[in-house]
């Protein structure tokens, strides 16, 4: 049960920075204004925003690194 739940936890987080990675790169987002329960609404924004953190985390990480270089 918890291997379960860690597992739907983890895939969760990385379809959140999934999400993220499209909207920084095409500037897509899911439309969370046809959401009518403004809690559920508060919910998914909140959701999309550890996506976002995760994003940024993965760059700092990734951009430190001596594997990875930035090309323009």
């Amino acid at each position: 049960m918890f291997g379960w739940l860690f597992h739907l936890g983890l895939d969760a987080f990385i379809i959140s920075a999934f999400l993220a990675g499209i909207r920084r790169s095409t500037g897509l987002t899911p439309a969370l204004s046809q959401v009518p329960n403004k809690d559920i609404r508060q919910l998914l924004r909140s959701y999309l925003e550890v996506g976002e953190y995760a994003f940024d985390f993965a760059v700092v990480i990734f951009g430190r690194s001596s594997y990875f270089e930035r090309r323009h």
